[in-house]
């Protein structure tokens, strides 16, 4: 499969100036480069950090800019994260503050901050979908995550500060419990406007990340994705039929990853897709962890996935901003996938769909969207 990673691009929509670093080199120096530019503070939140050559780069720059006087703050989530206290030692050391979302093996082990949010100086923000690994960071010759990252500078920067801190005071808070953090995603308030910071989690009703996404799917014409891992509820998955039977839904998923019940699982609701003529893609050139949703002129960038987790459980950070040109040129960014990806014909899927693969496809929708991550790396199934 011939794909190469786009160079970076910039956006100006809404007031907001938009940077978006498709290729892991990229987005590794713009990281760095956010962490360098520090005068007054740094905001970090990642779900996976590894004890490897890039978190040591980043740990290194961090301990610098405390060293400056920078004000560095990193939560971890206590389940995705390796690296923990005895590694960021030297920051700590230099000044800077490390902190868990939580333990391992708590109550609330089935939550997990699976957001990606970096803060500087309260004036510009970094999030997507890739974490702190070489891996993220790799090419796909390299075998590396093909994902995306935003630097963004506009008002959506102080609601992500707003809730950054909303989180770092229940982590140093003496109450961790669940309904706690349900209280804080129900409370989040994204305003109406056109940029929108929208948060998922666990809460009765839906939250602002999928409230906001299934209203937009809701009469929607059009609608193109890039996504990672892709099983979600019936009802989601209906209204993406519904958009689908007007002749607009392209899709481009997973074809390699790390977990491959994961792919299974998204493999298990290609009959009812394709049956309302939506397009399908499977990106095979490398493994695939972008998040990225257009919905008419409504783009979605972030750290969640399309999938039961993402929606309803995790804590994801999404941004929302309505702006038809930037939407126009995030839908040519997909579109840039498709020299590596297979096309997903009702001939190719029919040729798959054996009997042995739609049970191994149907479990893998129960363990991914029911179980958890964990579980499903673990078993794969033989996908």
């Amino acid at each position: 499969m011939e794909f190469t990673e786009p160079p970076p691009f910039t956006v100006e929509a809404q007031g907001h100036t938009l940077t978006f670093y498709p290729a892991g080199r990229d987005r590794l120096a713009a990281l760095l480069g956010l962490i360098a530019s520090a005068k007054t503070s740094i905001r970090m939140c990642f779900y996976i950090f590894a004890k490897d050559v890039s978190g040591a780069a980043v740990r290194d720059a961090l301990s610098d800019a405390a060293r400056r006087g920078v004000a560095v703050d990193l939560l971890l989530d206590g389940f995705g994260a390796d690296a923990g206290e005895d590694f960021f030692a030297p920051m700590c050391e230099a000044g800077g503050r490390y902190s868990c979302f939580s333990a391992k093996w708590s109550q609330r082990y089935l939550i997990r901050n699976h957001q990606k949010i970096v803060v500087v100086d309260d004036r510009v923000a970094m999030i997507g979908g890739f974490n702190v690994e070489d891996s993220y960071f790799a090419s796909p010759k390299e075998n590396g995550w093909v994902d995306l990252g935003v630097v963004l500078e506009g008002s959506a920067v102080s609601d992500l500060s707003r809730w950054y801190d909303r989180l770092d005071a229940w982590v140093h808070g003496k109450r961790h419990s669940w309904r706690e953090v349900r209280r804080m995603v129900r409370e989040w308030d994204p305003g109406s406007g056109p940029v929108r910071v929208l948060i998922g989690g666990p809460t009765r009703g839906l939250s602002s990340w999928a409230r906001c996404v299934r209203t937009d799917l809701t009469g929607a014409k059009k609608l193109d994705m890039i996504m990672a891992y892709f099983s979600p509820a019936n009802r989601s998955l209906r209204a993406i039929g519904t958009v689908a039977r007007r002749g607009g839904v392209r899709l481009v998923l997973a074809g390699k990853s790390d977990n491959g019940a994961t792919i299974g699982a998204t493999r298990s609701l290609y009959d009812y897709l394709l049956k309302r003529r939506a397009k399908i893609w499977e990106f095979a050139a490398t493994k695939l962890h972008t998040k990225l949703i257009v919905i008419d002129d409504k783009s979605y960038i972030g750290s969640a996935n399309f999938d039961m987790r993402s929606l309803f459980l995790n804590l994801e950070v999404m941004l929302r901003i309505e702006d038809a040109a930037l939407a126009e040129r995030l839908s040519r960014h997909i579109d840039d996938h498709l020299a590596g990806s297979t096309h997903i014909t009702p001939a190719l899927h029919k040729k798959r769909a054996g009997l042995l693969n739609r049970i191994r496809w149907n479990a893998s929708w129960f363990l991914v969207a029911v179980v958890d991550y964990t579980v499903s790396r673990r078993l794969n199934l033989g996908l």
